[in-house]
């Protein structure tokens, strides 16, 4: 086993902002950058994520290398996927420049990680990332459909989004997001996370969320895009009944209300008092001649 990093390896305020500078980096919006400057949070992180000496993790939008030095710190290994060509470029000579000794434990992967369905090495075990708060829940949803091995997912999204992956049947933000992780992984909120430790600070509160892989995948003949059919329907006008919100999907009122029975839930519930076992038995008793669409990851943006 390699010697540990030095205690210094980690980036603080200056380094970051030292870095940006000899980048030309310049934080945007338009990609959701905020990067991390404190080097307690981010091993805070890593803790919290529970990354074992034996973990491949997968960072996703790794940036200046804030999160992804402390994890090569304890992983095997760290694969991160970046999709801003200056930033892609310059973080493996962050990382062997800062941590040497752990330089071939990691991989870059210069790509937009919607696009990823395959990573170089050994497969994930665990996804650990700061995401970019604008596609944050579309890209967790695609790294847990598209890599089954990641085990423990542990991601810092805005505080509003952690509450809606995190929330359970009847909160007023369980929605889409919400059933959608619970299909993959039991979800819960893991801590909150103080704008301070991000250069430029953001105008929102952060929070961590923790996703572990369900051992049994939920009990159903349906498959995940028929399930997620029925979820993107039932919320997309949140205040009709069932019977009303799934009538397009059904075919008709009356067909929804036939498949609602079938599957013992109530006409006259609303899709936010529903458990994604209950999607599930919706969508397994959907009419013959109703074919449901693909379903995707995007989060619409009325949730």
């Amino acid at each position: 086993m390699s010697s540990s990093p030095a205690p210094d390896a980690l980036l603080g305020p200056a380094d970051v902002r030292e870095l940006a500078a000899a980048l030309g980096v310049r934080p945007t919006k338009q990609r959701g950058q905020n990067f991390v400057i404190d080097a307690n949070t981010v091993r805070r992180i890593v803790r919290t994520a529970e990354v074992r000496p034996d973990d491949t993790v997968v960072e996703v939008g790794p940036g200046l290398g804030s999160l992804t030095l402390a994890l090569l710190e304890v992983a095997e290994r760290v694969t991160a996927v970046e999709i801003d060509d200056v930033l892609a470029a310059a973080l493996p000579t962050t990382v062997a420049a800062r941590m040497p000794e752990r330089a071939d434990r990691f991989t870059l992967v210069h790509s937009d990680a919607m696009q990823v369905t395959e990573l170089p090495g050994p497969a994930p075990t665990a996804l650990v990332a700061n995401l970019p708060y604008n596609v944050a829940v579309p890209v967790l949803l695609h790294m847990l459909a598209t890599f089954p091995s990641i085990e423990r997912t542990l991601v810092m999204v805005q505080s509003e989004v952690a509450d809606r992956l995190a929330a359970t049947p009847g909160s007023k933000v369980y929605g889409v997001p919400s059933v959608k992780a619970n299909w993959y992984a039991h979800v819960k909120r893991a801590g909150a996370i103080g704008r301070n430790v991000f250069w430029p600070a953001p105008n929102v509160d952060s929070g961590l969320v923790s996703l572990v892989r369900r051992t049994e995948p939920i009990a159903t003949t349906a498959s995940r895009s028929e399930v997620f059919a029925v979820v993107d329907a039932a919320f997309a006008q949140r205040r009709k009944t069932l019977r009303a919100a799934l009538a397009g999907w059904a075919g008709s009122a009356a067909a929804a209300e036939e498949a609602l029975v079938a599957a013992g839930v109530s006409p006259k519930a609303r899709g936010e008092s529903l458990t994604v076992e209950e999607f599930a038995r919706i969508a397994e008793a959907a009419p013959r001649s109703q074919t449901a669409p693909a379903a995707t990851t995007e989060e619409p943006d009325h949730q």
